[in-house]
This record gives structure tokens, C-alpha cells and sequence, in this order.
């Protein structure tokens, strides 16, 4: 078996690559906004600069953020979920200082060089996309319907199993027959929730619409993704005004707080992660919100 030549070990646990957080202006308040923050591996946060924009950028190791490397992080739940918060706490950060482009999870470059050729490449698109969300914030809506929630509202809606014995007590209806009524009830209840929260849903859109600028309709959450009890139907981003946010928290917010089974989530403001590429285009690779494809 051939010896690893020396050092060779070391010098490969020490390459590192460059974890892209955002793009931004290159301008003082972009400066001020890496300092201090630290990337998902601890490296301090800086800004490299080309073609009168900036990125926010933190090495990392290039053994973590190689294919096999991301594949692992990405696959497992608690390491995702620590990049995700170091993730969104850098972009937050940055975009209380300034207007930012978040960039999506994990995009990953080799080198600083890359990055600058990057921004080069695509500096009348992120300076298109940075006008568009100037003074702008993001603002989550989810509606979630809950028949079970309704149905305790109403005690009476919940069934009841059916008591042994098939003839009548006292004139009443039979056990089998109570049942099947408190059944009906069921469904009726099950129909009229999910009708409620399509009304509150269209009503919230209306409001929304009347506020936000723009509007991205994403995939209903299921499963350890949706919070709280019930079926999100709604899971829509908005892009509002950071000057309306109390307007619009104010018209949305409270729109299902009398409706039983019913429930509105508003989340926000947040950097405005949704309308980080141009409306009606495709996703480009290195482009902001999508990985790069050689970042090895």
C-alpha cells in the first residue's frame, strides 16, 4: 500500500471554498454588515466585491460542502436545520443594514474568484432584482383548516360509538341510528371547515393583494413542516412595503379569529427570500436562491 505523501491529509482537511449568504451593493452599509457575524462552520463573514456589487461570504471546508459532504448535511434533519438558522441569521442580519438578495441554502463557490465572476456575469440582473426590492419586506401567509378543531368547538358535532342492542329507549332514535346522525354531522362539519378556511383564504389574498407588491404562491406545507393542528391549504409569500408591514399585519392577522376550525398564520418580515430572481424566470445556477453547480 503507497504512502499518503506528507501533509497531503492536512491539506485537504485545510482547503476551504466560499459559502455564499447574499448579494448586495457595494457600498459602506454592505461592509457593516458582515462584521461580526460568523458563517455555519464559526469563519468570520466578509464581503467580496466586483462589478460594483458585493457578496457576503464565510469559508467553510471543502470537505463539508462537496457533493457527498452537502449530501450528508442536507440529509440530516438537526444538521440541516443549524445551517438553515446560520443561514437566515446572516442574511437578517445583512438586511437590516441594507437591501440584500438572499441566496438559497447552500450555495457554495471555489473561490473567491469565482464569486467575483459571478457577480461580473450577472450585475444587470442582481442590480435589476436589488431596485425591485428596495425598501421591501417578505410576508408569509398560511391558512390552515381543522375540521377537529371546529368539531370541538361544538361538542355535540364529535360522534359517539354506537351502544349495544338495536331497539329503541323511551321513543328515541336507536343507538345505531344516533351514531350514524352524529356521523353526517361529522362530515357536514368537515365540509363546511374546509369551505370556511377557501372564504378566508380568498378574503386574506384580497387584503394581501391590495398591499403587496408582488406575490409567489408556494407548495402547502405537510408533515413536520406545517406548525399546529390542521391542513395548510394556503402557503402564499408576499412582498410588501416595509412601511405597510402594520397595515398588513393589521388586514390579514385577525381574519379567521371567529371562524371555528379555521386558523391564519402570518410569519415576517423577513428578507424577502421568495422574489430573489426575476418575476416569470427560471432559476439559474449561482444565480441568487439556487446553489452553484461547480461549487466543489
Amino acid at each position: 500500500m503507497a504512502d499518503r505523501a506528507p501533509g497531503a491529509e492536512q491539506e485537504q482537511d485545510a482547503a476551504q471554498v466560499c459559502y455564499v449568504f447574499a448579494v448586495g451593493r457595494e457600498d459602506a452599509p454592505l461592509q457593516a454588515a458582515a462584521e461580526g457575524l460568523e458563517g455555519p462552520t464559526g469563519a468570520g463573514v466578509r464581503a467580496v466585491y466586483a462589478a460594483g456589487l458585493g457578496a457576503l461570504v464565510s469559508s467553510v471546508p471543502a470537505g463539508l460542502y462537496d457533493e457527498e459532504g452537502l449530501k450528508a448535511q442536507l440529509e440530516d434533519m438537526e444538521r440541516l436545520e443549524a445551517l438553515a438558522r446560520s443561514h437566515h441569521a446572516v442574511v437578517a442580519s445583512a438586511y437590516e443594514h441594507t437591501t440584500v438578495l438572499p441566496m438559497r441554502l447552500a450555495t457554495v463557490y471555489l473561490d473567491d474568484s469565482r464569486v467575483e465572476a459571478m457577480l461580473t456575469g450577472r450585475k444587470d440582473e442582481f442590480a435589476a432584482l436589488l431596485s425591485r426590492l428596495e425598501g421591501q419586506v417578505e410576508w408569509g401567509v398560511k391558512v390552515y383548516a381543522d375540521p377537529r378543531g371546529a368539531s370541538a368547538a361544538n361538542p355535540s358535532e364529535a360522534p359517539a360509538a354506537p351502544a349495544g342492542g338495536s331497539g329503541t329507549s323511551g321513543g328515541g332514535s336507536s343507538p345505531g341510528r344516533a351514531y350514524l346522525q352524529q356521523r353526517r354531522k361529522q362530515r357536514n362539519t368537515h365540509r363546511d371547515t374546509y369551505r370556511a378556511a377557501g372564504a378566508v383564504a380568498e378574503r386574506a389574498a384580497a387584503l394581501a393583494d391590495g398591499i403587496a407588491t408582488a406575490k409567489v404562491s408556494h407548495r402547502p406545507q405537510q408533515g413536520e413542516l406545517a406548525s399546529g393542528p390542521g391542513e395548510n391549504i394556503v402557503n402564499d409569500a408576499y412582498l410588501v412595503p416595509a412601511a405597510r408591514s402594520d397595515d398588513f399585519r393589521a388586514a390579514v392577522g385577525g381574519l379567521a379569529e371567529d371562524v371555528p376550525g379555521v386558523r391564519v398564520e402570518l410569519t415576517g418580515p423577513w428578507a424577502p427570500y421568495s422574489f430573489a430572481t426575476p418575476p416569470s424566470a427560471p432559476r439559474q445556477p449561482g444565480g441568487p436562491g439556487e446553489p452553484d453547480a461547480d461549487g466543489e
